[in-house]
């Protein structure tokens, strides 16, 4: 039998993951030189150097003064996956009403793939960056996400993703992730000390479509030093609680 159509398909997959290794390499640090890319990517400088070529006249990449930087055009292709679904444009407003009205960072969270993405951000830490992938038990919006999950989904979970280790404060015991969810199940919103990110803490609260479909999760973080117990358990839950609710209502009727 031909194998012809098999190494067509094997040479264009790994054409494709070639593009994406020079893009990711390109993400993490602006104005990167060909030299410096075929050191990252491991790739010869001519398939760099192709793939470069194309990936400039597409506009996903600019070259300038010898450097190579991602493009605006990919902005088009992230845009759409951000207001994919008319609540995570009701979601935006509210993220930057919570961080105005609490001069903290705000998040909205969604899951794709077992990891919490996020969405929209006030505020300016860079790890918050808009599409960045992080694990959900390390996260207050990412535990409220599996809090809506049934048991075996997150046995699933934890089977295939593990629990690791971010800071000192992670919950990497199952049987103590088993127990939180139920006390997050129980009171209606997530707490994260330090579990991420040392000296930081958050709350958050899931947010739903009129369907009582689970849409995301909105959050607030900041320094310990600000994030005691009536604020922590009491003030930010019930503001949260708000806004969620809102975005529930703007979805219903507009």
């Amino acid at each position: 039998m031909s194998t012809h159509g098999t190494d067509e398909t094997d040479a264009g997959v790994s054409t494709t993951r070639k593009t994406f290794e020079i893009l990711e390499a390109l993400k993490a640090e602006e104005g990167v030189t060909i030299t410096e890319l075929t050191r990252r990517t491991g790739l010869s400088k001519s398939t760099v150097y192709r793939h470069l070529t194309t990936l400039t006249d597409l506009g996903y990449v600019v070259e300038r003064d010898g450097g190579y930087y991602i493009g605006f055009r990919l902005l088009e292709i992230s845009e759409q996956a951000r207001t994919r679904k008319t609540g995570y444009t009701a979601a935006k407003r509210k993220v930057f009403e919570l961080g105005q009205e609490t001069d903290e960072r705000a998040v909205f969270i969604v899951e794709e793939e077992g990891e919490g993405v996020y969405v929209h951000r006030y505020g300016s830490l860079a790890d918050t960056m808009i599409g960045k992938r992080r694990p959900l038990h390390s996260l207050a919006s990412g535990k409220v996400i599996l809090a809506e999950w049934n048991d075996d989904a997150v046995r699933e979970f934890v089977e295939r993703r593990g629990l690791e280790a971010i800071t000192d404060n992670t919950i990497t015991d199952p049987d103590v992730l088993y127990e939180e969810l139920d006390r997050i199940r129980e009171r209606g919103y997530a707490v994260n000390n330090q579990e991420h990110m040392e000296g930081l803490c958050g709350v958050a609260v899931p947010v739903y479509t009129p369907d009582d479909e689970l849409l995301g999760a909105l959050g607030v973080f900041g320094p310990t030093s600000r994030f005691k117990d009536e604020y922590l358990h009491e003030e930010l839950p019930s503001l949260l609680w708000d806004k969620a609710g809102e975005i529930r209502v703007t979805l219903a009727y507009g």
